[in-house]
Protein backbone atom coordinates (compact mmCIF):
# COMPACT_ATOMS: atom_id res chain seq x y z
CA UNK A 1 0.00 0.00 0.00
CA UNK A 2 1.46 3.11 -0.92
CA UNK A 3 2.41 5.78 1.75
CA UNK A 4 1.01 8.83 2.35
CA UNK A 5 3.14 11.87 0.14
CA UNK A 6 4.88 13.70 3.68
CA UNK A 7 4.85 10.56 5.84
CA UNK A 8 6.21 10.74 9.16
CA UNK A 9 8.72 8.38 9.23
CA UNK A 10 9.54 7.94 12.95
CA UNK A 11 13.48 8.65 12.88
CA UNK A 12 15.19 9.96 16.28
CA UNK A 13 14.25 13.05 16.76
CA UNK A 14 16.27 16.26 18.57
CA UNK A 15 15.69 15.98 22.04
CA UNK A 16 14.16 12.82 22.00
CA UNK A 17 16.42 9.56 21.83
CA UNK A 18 19.52 9.40 23.16
CA UNK A 19 22.58 10.86 20.93
CA UNK A 20 24.06 7.82 19.31
CA UNK A 21 27.04 6.78 22.08
CA UNK A 22 26.77 10.26 23.76
CA UNK A 23 26.88 8.18 27.27
CA UNK A 24 30.19 6.23 27.81
CA UNK A 25 33.32 7.33 27.89
CA UNK A 26 35.72 6.60 25.29
CA UNK A 27 37.66 3.83 27.57
CA UNK A 28 34.66 2.38 28.37
CA UNK A 29 32.93 1.68 25.07
CA UNK A 30 36.49 0.46 23.84
CA UNK A 31 36.83 -2.07 26.36
CA UNK A 32 33.02 -3.04 26.15
CA UNK A 33 33.46 -3.34 22.20
CA UNK A 34 36.52 -5.51 22.81
CA UNK A 35 34.91 -8.17 24.74
CA UNK A 36 31.53 -7.81 22.66
CA UNK A 37 33.98 -8.77 19.59
CA UNK A 38 34.27 -12.55 20.09
CA UNK A 39 30.30 -13.18 20.70
CA UNK A 40 29.73 -10.59 17.63
CA UNK A 41 31.82 -12.29 15.70
CA UNK A 42 30.25 -16.26 16.43
CA UNK A 43 27.29 -14.85 15.06
CA UNK A 44 28.26 -16.13 11.65
CA UNK A 45 24.73 -16.29 9.15
CA UNK A 46 22.60 -15.62 12.07
CA UNK A 47 24.64 -12.64 13.11
CA UNK A 48 26.83 -10.06 12.34
CA UNK A 49 28.08 -10.89 8.92
CA UNK A 50 31.66 -10.44 7.43
CA UNK A 51 32.37 -7.65 5.10
CA UNK A 52 33.81 -8.18 1.65
CA UNK A 53 37.63 -7.08 0.73
CA UNK A 54 40.28 -6.26 -0.76
CA UNK A 55 42.83 -4.39 1.57
CA UNK A 56 39.95 -2.49 2.34
CA UNK A 57 39.01 -3.04 6.40
CA UNK A 58 35.26 -2.19 5.43
CA UNK A 59 35.88 -5.40 2.87
CA UNK A 60 37.41 -7.73 5.09
CA UNK A 61 36.43 -11.29 5.72
CA UNK A 62 37.59 -10.93 8.96
CA UNK A 63 35.98 -7.63 9.74
CA UNK A 64 32.09 -7.65 11.32
CA UNK A 65 29.66 -5.29 11.92
CA UNK A 66 29.79 -3.21 15.09
CA UNK A 67 27.90 -4.24 18.06
CA UNK A 68 27.04 -1.00 19.93
CA UNK A 69 27.65 -2.37 23.83
CA UNK A 70 25.70 0.58 25.60
CA UNK A 71 22.42 0.56 23.22
CA UNK A 72 19.12 1.13 24.64
CA UNK A 73 18.60 -2.70 24.29
CA UNK A 74 21.43 -3.93 25.92
CA UNK A 75 21.43 -1.39 29.02
CA UNK A 76 17.19 -3.25 29.24
CA UNK A 77 18.31 -6.67 29.21
CA UNK A 78 20.63 -5.62 31.78
CA UNK A 79 17.66 -3.71 33.86
CA UNK A 80 15.80 -6.72 33.28
CA UNK A 81 17.93 -9.10 34.58
CA UNK A 82 18.17 -7.63 37.81
CA UNK A 83 14.53 -6.85 37.89
CA UNK A 84 14.70 -11.08 37.69
CA UNK A 85 13.19 -11.15 34.44
CA UNK A 86 15.63 -13.40 32.93
CA UNK A 87 13.49 -14.71 29.81
CA UNK A 88 12.37 -11.25 28.91
CA UNK A 89 16.70 -10.37 29.25
CA UNK A 90 16.71 -13.22 26.78
CA UNK A 91 14.59 -12.14 24.49
CA UNK A 92 15.74 -8.21 24.37
CA UNK A 93 19.34 -9.95 24.05
CA UNK A 94 18.01 -10.91 20.54
CA UNK A 95 18.51 -7.01 19.42
CA UNK A 96 21.38 -6.10 21.99
CA UNK A 97 23.62 -8.17 20.70
CA UNK A 98 23.10 -7.65 16.78
CA UNK A 99 25.05 -5.09 15.15
CA UNK A 100 22.85 -1.69 14.72
CA UNK A 101 23.23 1.25 13.09
CA UNK A 102 24.74 4.62 14.69
CA UNK A 103 21.85 7.72 13.63
CA UNK A 104 23.45 11.18 13.43
CA UNK A 105 21.18 13.18 13.63
CA UNK A 106 21.90 16.31 15.50
CA UNK A 107 24.74 19.27 15.31
CA UNK A 108 28.11 18.45 16.12
CA UNK A 109 28.10 14.94 14.92
CA UNK A 110 32.21 14.32 15.04
CA UNK A 111 32.69 13.06 18.63
CA UNK A 112 29.79 10.77 17.89
CA UNK A 113 31.57 9.33 14.55
CA UNK A 114 34.83 9.39 16.62
CA UNK A 115 33.40 7.29 19.25
CA UNK A 116 31.60 4.70 16.99
CA UNK A 117 34.03 4.35 14.50
CA UNK A 118 37.26 4.12 17.03
CA UNK A 119 35.75 1.61 19.56
CA UNK A 120 34.71 -0.63 16.09
CA UNK A 121 38.15 -0.23 14.72
CA UNK A 122 39.94 -1.36 18.07
CA UNK A 123 37.61 -4.19 17.65
CA UNK A 124 38.53 -5.03 14.35
CA UNK A 125 34.85 -4.33 13.37
CA UNK A 126 32.90 -1.41 10.82
CA UNK A 127 30.12 0.58 12.28
CA UNK A 128 27.14 1.02 9.99
CA UNK A 129 26.33 4.76 10.69
CA UNK A 130 23.13 7.22 9.03
CA UNK A 131 23.71 10.59 8.06
CA UNK A 132 20.07 12.04 9.03
CA UNK A 133 20.57 16.05 8.81
CA UNK A 134 19.20 17.23 5.50
CA UNK A 135 17.17 21.08 5.75
CA UNK A 136 13.42 20.31 5.82
CA UNK A 137 13.99 16.72 7.00
CA UNK A 138 11.35 14.71 6.82
CA UNK A 139 9.19 17.06 5.30
CA UNK A 140 8.38 18.94 8.83
CA UNK A 141 6.84 16.14 10.28
CA UNK A 142 7.11 13.50 13.42
CA UNK A 143 11.54 13.51 12.42
CA UNK A 144 10.93 17.27 11.64
CA UNK A 145 14.62 18.87 12.04
CA UNK A 146 17.94 18.93 10.19
CA UNK A 147 20.34 21.74 9.36
CA UNK A 148 19.05 25.12 9.19
CA UNK A 149 20.31 25.82 5.73
CA UNK A 150 22.60 24.39 3.25
CA UNK A 151 25.32 26.12 3.78
CA UNK A 152 25.23 24.58 7.84
CA UNK A 153 24.76 20.77 6.02
CA UNK A 154 27.87 21.28 4.21
CA UNK A 155 29.54 22.34 7.30
CA UNK A 156 28.47 19.40 9.26
CA UNK A 157 28.93 16.71 6.17
CA UNK A 158 32.50 18.09 6.52
CA UNK A 159 32.88 17.14 10.03
CA UNK A 160 31.15 13.57 9.74
CA UNK A 161 33.32 12.95 6.77
CA UNK A 162 36.53 14.42 9.11
CA UNK A 163 35.20 12.14 12.07
CA UNK A 164 35.26 8.95 9.91
CA UNK A 165 39.27 9.63 9.39
CA UNK A 166 40.50 6.51 7.67
CA UNK A 167 38.47 4.11 9.58
CA UNK A 168 36.41 1.81 7.34
CA UNK A 169 32.41 2.69 7.94
CA UNK A 170 29.11 1.66 6.00
CA UNK A 171 27.25 5.21 5.80
CA UNK A 172 23.62 5.25 4.95
CA UNK A 173 22.72 8.45 3.25
CA UNK A 174 19.60 11.00 4.52
CA UNK A 175 16.57 8.13 4.51
CA UNK A 176 13.63 9.42 2.49
CA UNK A 177 15.01 12.60 1.65
CA UNK A 178 15.00 11.33 -2.17
CA UNK A 179 11.68 9.17 -2.41
CA UNK A 180 9.88 12.17 -0.16
CA UNK A 181 10.95 14.74 -2.55
CA UNK A 182 9.93 12.74 -5.21
CA UNK A 183 6.63 12.07 -3.07
CA UNK A 184 5.93 15.92 -3.27
CA UNK A 185 7.49 17.11 -0.21
CA UNK A 186 7.40 21.00 -1.47
CA UNK A 187 8.99 22.51 1.67
CA UNK A 188 12.58 21.19 -0.04
CA UNK A 189 14.07 21.99 -2.89
CA UNK A 190 14.98 19.80 -5.73
CA UNK A 191 17.99 21.30 -6.66
CA UNK A 192 19.58 22.12 -3.18
CA UNK A 193 18.71 18.97 -1.62
CA UNK A 194 19.70 16.63 -4.76
CA UNK A 195 22.73 18.90 -4.71
CA UNK A 196 23.56 18.61 -0.92
CA UNK A 197 23.34 14.51 -1.35
CA UNK A 198 25.93 15.00 -3.84
CA UNK A 199 28.16 17.02 -1.86
CA UNK A 200 27.47 14.53 0.90
CA UNK A 201 28.23 11.34 -1.14
CA UNK A 202 31.86 13.38 -2.94
CA UNK A 203 32.87 14.18 0.82
CA UNK A 204 31.83 10.75 2.50
CA UNK A 205 33.16 8.68 -0.54
CA UNK A 206 36.67 10.70 -0.61
CA UNK A 207 37.68 8.90 2.82
CA UNK A 208 39.85 5.84 2.30
CA UNK A 209 37.93 3.02 3.87
CA UNK A 210 33.81 4.08 3.44
CA UNK A 211 31.29 2.78 1.96
CA UNK A 212 27.94 5.08 1.01
CA UNK A 213 24.42 4.06 0.09
CA UNK A 214 21.98 6.45 -0.90
CA UNK A 215 18.68 5.80 0.73
CA UNK A 216 16.19 5.33 -2.33
CA UNK A 217 12.83 4.97 -0.26
CA UNK A 218 11.05 0.90 -0.42
CA UNK A 219 9.16 -0.52 -3.26
CA UNK A 220 5.52 0.13 -1.64
CA UNK A 221 6.31 3.98 -1.68
CA UNK A 222 7.84 4.64 -5.11
CA UNK A 223 6.56 1.77 -6.40
CA UNK A 224 7.63 3.03 -10.37
CA UNK A 225 11.28 2.83 -9.42
CA UNK A 226 12.19 4.75 -12.95
CA UNK A 227 10.79 8.07 -11.36
CA UNK A 228 13.99 7.02 -8.46
CA UNK A 229 16.05 7.73 -11.45
CA UNK A 230 17.17 11.12 -12.40
CA UNK A 231 16.57 12.63 -8.58
CA UNK A 232 19.23 9.73 -8.07
CA UNK A 233 21.58 10.42 -10.60
CA UNK A 234 21.19 14.68 -9.64
CA UNK A 235 22.41 13.49 -6.21
CA UNK A 236 25.61 11.17 -6.54
CA UNK A 237 24.49 7.64 -7.45
CA UNK A 238 27.15 7.31 -9.75
CA UNK A 239 30.10 7.82 -7.05
CA UNK A 240 28.32 6.07 -4.42
CA UNK A 241 28.79 2.11 -3.78
CA UNK A 242 24.83 2.46 -4.26
CA UNK A 243 21.51 2.57 -2.44
CA UNK A 244 19.29 1.48 0.44
CA UNK A 245 15.84 0.05 0.59
CA UNK A 246 13.58 -0.42 3.21
CA UNK A 247 14.83 1.75 5.81
CA UNK A 248 12.87 2.00 8.95
CA UNK A 249 10.25 -0.24 6.81
CA UNK A 250 8.51 -3.42 6.55
CA UNK A 251 8.82 -4.76 3.26
CA UNK A 252 9.88 -8.63 2.98
CA UNK A 253 13.42 -9.51 1.82
CA UNK A 254 12.21 -10.82 -1.19
CA UNK A 255 10.51 -7.90 -2.13
CA UNK A 256 12.81 -5.37 -1.57
CA UNK A 257 15.54 -7.25 -3.37
CA UNK A 258 13.25 -7.87 -7.25
CA UNK A 259 12.94 -3.94 -6.25
CA UNK A 260 16.62 -3.49 -5.81
CA UNK A 261 17.34 -5.21 -9.08
CA UNK A 262 14.97 -3.55 -11.26
CA UNK A 263 16.42 0.26 -9.84
CA UNK A 264 20.05 -1.70 -10.23
CA UNK A 265 19.06 -2.60 -14.28
CA UNK A 266 17.57 0.90 -14.58
CA UNK A 267 20.53 3.01 -13.62
CA UNK A 268 22.55 0.49 -15.75
CA UNK A 269 23.41 -2.42 -13.43
CA UNK A 270 26.62 -1.58 -12.03
CA UNK A 271 25.04 -0.04 -8.40
CA UNK A 272 24.86 -2.69 -5.79
CA UNK A 273 22.12 -2.42 -2.66
CA UNK A 274 21.54 -2.80 1.02
CA UNK A 275 18.90 -3.56 2.88
CA UNK A 276 17.06 -2.56 6.30
CA UNK A 277 15.90 -6.20 7.31
CA UNK A 278 15.87 -5.16 11.22
CA UNK A 279 11.78 -5.70 11.80
CA UNK A 280 10.69 -6.82 8.64
CA UNK A 281 10.46 -11.05 9.51
CA UNK A 282 6.24 -10.96 9.16
CA UNK A 283 6.47 -8.85 6.11
CA UNK A 284 4.64 -5.21 6.36
CA UNK A 285 1.43 -5.20 8.00
CA UNK A 286 -2.31 -4.94 5.88
CA UNK A 287 -4.74 -4.21 8.54
CA UNK A 288 -4.89 -0.50 9.36
CA UNK A 289 -3.83 2.99 8.45
CA UNK A 290 -0.49 4.37 8.57
CA UNK A 291 1.16 0.84 8.16
CA UNK A 292 4.58 2.38 8.89
CA UNK A 293 3.74 3.49 12.00
CA UNK A 294 4.67 0.93 14.95
CA UNK A 295 2.46 -1.70 13.33
CA UNK A 296 1.22 -4.80 15.68
CA UNK A 297 2.15 -8.11 15.09
CA UNK A 298 5.84 -7.31 13.59
CA UNK A 299 8.89 -9.28 13.81
CA UNK A 300 13.00 -8.93 13.69
CA UNK A 301 13.91 -10.01 10.29
CA UNK A 302 17.18 -11.26 8.87
CA UNK A 303 20.32 -10.35 11.21
CA UNK A 304 22.99 -8.60 9.93
CA UNK A 305 25.41 -10.39 7.15
CA UNK A 306 27.12 -9.96 3.94
CA UNK A 307 26.12 -13.01 3.18
CA UNK A 308 23.26 -12.58 1.37
CA UNK A 309 23.78 -15.14 -1.78
CA UNK A 310 23.31 -12.03 -4.06
CA UNK A 311 26.34 -10.34 -5.78
CA UNK A 312 24.29 -7.35 -6.09
CA UNK A 313 23.02 -6.68 -2.38
CA UNK A 314 25.77 -6.04 -0.67
CA UNK A 315 24.31 -6.76 2.52
CA UNK A 316 21.15 -6.81 4.83
CA UNK A 317 21.37 -4.51 8.04
CA UNK A 318 19.52 -3.37 11.03
CA UNK A 319 19.51 0.15 10.04
CA UNK A 320 16.80 1.14 11.81
CA UNK A 321 17.36 0.06 15.79
CA UNK A 322 14.86 -2.11 16.80
CA UNK A 323 12.40 -1.22 19.49
CA UNK A 324 12.50 2.28 18.66
CA UNK A 325 9.69 4.06 18.01
CA UNK A 326 8.42 5.43 14.91
CA UNK A 327 6.06 7.83 16.31
CA UNK A 328 3.23 8.69 18.79
CA UNK A 329 0.97 5.88 16.97
CA UNK A 330 -0.27 2.78 18.75
CA UNK A 331 0.15 4.04 21.75
CA UNK A 332 4.11 4.86 21.05
CA UNK A 333 6.61 7.20 22.64
CA UNK A 334 7.32 10.18 20.47
CA UNK A 335 9.55 8.91 17.01
CA UNK A 336 13.15 7.27 17.70
CA UNK A 337 12.48 6.79 21.56
CA UNK A 338 13.26 3.24 23.32
CA UNK A 339 9.76 1.23 23.72
CA UNK A 340 10.67 -1.71 25.49
CA UNK A 341 7.49 -3.08 25.54
CA UNK A 342 7.24 -3.02 21.53
CA UNK A 343 11.12 -4.33 21.22
CA UNK A 344 10.05 -7.28 23.27
CA UNK A 345 6.92 -8.57 20.81
CA UNK A 346 9.71 -8.13 17.76
CA UNK A 347 12.05 -10.63 19.83
CA UNK A 348 9.28 -12.78 20.66
CA UNK A 349 8.27 -12.95 17.36
CA UNK A 350 11.45 -13.37 15.42
CA UNK A 351 12.20 -16.75 13.67
CA UNK A 352 14.71 -18.68 15.28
Amino acid sequence: MPQPPFRPTGRPRPGGARPALARPALTRLLAAALLLGAAAASLGAQGAGAVPRDDDPARSPGATFWVDPDSPAARQATAWRSAGRAADARLIERIAGRPQAVWLHSPGPGPAVRTATEAAAAAGHTPVLVAYFIPHRDCGAYSGGGAADAAAYRRWIDELAAGIGDRAAYVVLEPDAVAQKIAGCAKADADERYGLLAYAVDRIKARPHTKVYLDAGNSGWIPDENRLLDPLRRSGIAKADGFALNVSNYRTNAESSAYGHRLAGALGGAKHFVVDSSRNGNGPYTGGDEPWCNPPGRALGTPPTTATGDAALDAYLWIKRPGESDGTCRGGPPAGQWWPEYALGLASRAKA
